[in-house]
């Protein structure tokens, strides 16, 4: 049966709307195939799929320019930034071509990078890749991860980065 609702949404309510939505922010990471480099990027858009097997999802832009040098590893790293990675994250959020200068990182049994500050990663290879819209939905096997004690999230809400209240 038809719907009678109107589809017709800007982009601009779309995303006011949405803002009201907190979310947290990770940052995927990998070393370049090519030549073992660093790559990165930031993202908010990531959730748990299953617990059995050990799966997670994120979305990235058909646009991005690092997916694709990330996409080509064996194994990514998926970081759960830190309230104090503020600048890290908008620093992996942009194009520019050398997001890792003077960042530190250990790796992954896997090799990728591992942020420093990060209150939790997860090594992951991807599951299956989906088209949607302007965006592709990467769901990602888990097969290490790790977490520390101490340390709040990073957090995004209506255009900003926030804080938890305690």
């Amino acid at each position: 049966m038809p719907s009678s609702l109107s589809t017709d949404i800007s982009q601009e309510e779309f995303r006011a709307t949405l803002g009201r939505f907190t979310t947290g922010v990770v940052a995927v990471t990998a070393l370049r195939e090519r030549d073992s480099v660093p790559v990165g990027l930031a993202v908010n858009s990531f959730t748990s799929v299953s617990l059995a097997p050990a799966l997670v999802l994120f979305c990235v832009s058909k646009g991005s320019t690092s997916w694709p040098q990330i996409r080509t590893a064996d194994h990514f790293c998926i970081n759960i930034l830190g309230e104090h990675q503020q600048d890290l994250s908008s620093r992996l959020a942009t194009r520019d071509t050398d997001k890792f200068r003077g960042v530190r990182w250990t790796a992954t049994p896997g090799g990728a990078p591992v942020l420093d500050g990060a209150i939790g990663w997860l090594e992951c290879s991807v599951e299956t890749e989906y088209e949607a819209g302007d965006h592709d939905v990467i769901i990602s096997r888990v097969h290490v991860l790790s977490s520390r004690d101490d340390g709040a999230p990073l957090v995004f809400y209506r255009g900003s980065y926030g804080r938890l209240a305690a």
